[in-house]
């Protein structure tokens, strides 16, 4: 068999199969938990953004740290150029998909959270252990399928959530500022190695830090840019909906295929940049200490809203500039977006963002990739991991990574299809303790 048609039939498998049933197995989670994404909505944002009623025990990080985390791993350069991927690829409509998948996604993230804080809270005897790693061991074959997490979870940070990231902040400097490769890989590799000589603390004070002012810059240009274009927003709007579902442009065989489009180039972006059903969230929590899985899962499911928001609003700003057929495509179709607006200024906005929200999911990723480690190491070696971690971000900025994008691919479909099954196998025994949560806390 030809490589070419053999990788497309992975690309395929890993890609459509896999992405449906991570909505399928989000359907039963919305099932299960009596549809929670939409009868807890309110509550999960009182359960971010007031103060918890309930003392948690001591952890790494608290439970707002861990949805700051969470958040600053969902907000990558996947957010910016992903969505301008989405519209090329599936047209207008991908940007409402994106919500619809991701309402669905919000019952996944609920119930990673949930069982990783629910497990980490009943049982605190490997220490070294949190997330999927430590909920997997509850299901048929666990020890080995918490290893085999953990092995793909540490090869999937150091390339997606540091090597990938890193190259888009250096060729966003490369580009805008003409500053060598070589130069930024030695300010990157500096700025790693005093985050994780601080240790975990570091990790997650840093970004702290981060995750505020990429929000604020991304959330405060996008509206003004929606706000310079208000006039067309009307139209704008029903340009994506009749792009999602009613096209009027094709007919027949022609409308099928184009509403298919759109439809897969949504779930992939809702699923990709949200990482919901990937269990990076469920790691964050599960190191929290937490004595509280229900506000926990709450807040998580915040997370992926906010980032499908930020898909939805990269995708809006595109259709509502009129740029989303000019032929661009990636960074160059946001950029253009920008342009719109705030003229040249539009490339260093984006470039920015780029860079911060490359940043801060490098930056959180270090935490995640360390928890792996050390369920691997058995909590050792954490000057080699500090190193391994130090030496693919210097990579990162001068070798493109996506040479080894094929590796990756596979690596997060084994991570996705882990976690998700698991979460499947555990999701009766969960619905009764969510069941059990909720009675308490009424």
């Amino acid at each position: 068999m030809d490589i070419s048609v053999l990788w497309a039939q992975i690309n395929w498998l890993l890609g459509t199969l896999l992405i449906l049933y991570a909505v399928g197995i989000s359907a039963v989670c919305t099932i299960a938990f009596r549809f929670i994404q939409f009868r807890s909505l309110i509550d999960s944002f009182k359960a971010v953004f007031l103060p918890a009623k309930v003392k948690a025990k001591t952890g790494q990080m608290s439970p707002f740290q861990a949805f700051i985390n969470t958040l600053s791993t969902n907000l990558g350069n996947g957010s910016v150029v992903g969505a301008a991927t989405a519209v090329v690829a599936g047209g207008p409509g991908s940007g409402i998909w994106v919500l619809i998948v991701s309402i669905l996604l919000m019952a996944v993230r609920f119930a990673e959270v949930y069982a990783s804080t629910w497990f980490g809270m009943k049982s605190k005897k490997d220490a070294v252990l949190g997330g999927p790693m430590l909920y997997l061991t509850q299901v048929p074959g666990g020890a080995f399928l918490s290893m085999l997490y953990g092995v793909c979870c540490l090869l999937f940070g150091l390339t997606v959530g540091n090597a990938m990231q890193i190259h888009s902040i250096s060729y966003a400097i490369t580009t805008t500022w003409g500053i060598d490769s070589y130069i930024i890989a030695g300010f990157i590799t500096l700025f790693m190695a005093y985050i994780l000589l601080g240790g975990a603390e570091r990790i997650v004070a840093v970004s702290d830090a981060i995750v505020p002012v990429k929000v604020i810059v991304f959330f405060g240009s996008s509206l003004i840019l929606i706000g310079y274009h208000s006039g067309v927003l009307y139209d704008a709007l029903q340009l994506m909906l009749e792009s999602a579902f009613q096209p009027q442009a094709f007919v027949g065989g022609i409308v099928g295929f184009s509403v298919m489009q759109a439809v897969q180039a949504g779930m992939n972006l809702s699923v990709t940049a949200t990482e919901s059903g990937l269990g990076t969230a469920a790691i964050l929590f599960g190191y929290t200490g937490s004595t509280d899985p229900l506000r926990s899962g709450l807040m998580g499911m915040v997370s992926t809203l906010i980032s499908s928001l930020v898909c939805f609003l990269v995708s809006l700003c595109i259709v509502i500039s009129g740029v989303w057929n000019s032929g661009l495509a990636s960074s160059a179709l946001t950029i253009s977006a920008f342009n719109t607006v705030f003229g040249q200024w539009g490339g260093f906005l984006v470039s920015f963002l780029s860079i911060s929200f490359g940043a801060g999911v490098v930056v959180a990723y270090a935490y995640i990739t360390r928890a792996a480690w050390f369920s691997v190491t058995g909590g050792r070696f954490e000057n080699a991991f500090m190193l391994v971690y130090t030496i693919a971000a210097f990579l990162g900025a001068i070798v493109d990574p996506s040479i080894v994008w094929g590796a990756v691919t596979i690596i997060n479909g084994i991570l996705l299809t882990i976690n998700l099954t698991g979460l499947l196998l555990l999701t009766p025994r969960l619905s009764g303790y969510v069941k059990e949560s909720e009675a308490k806390k009424a």
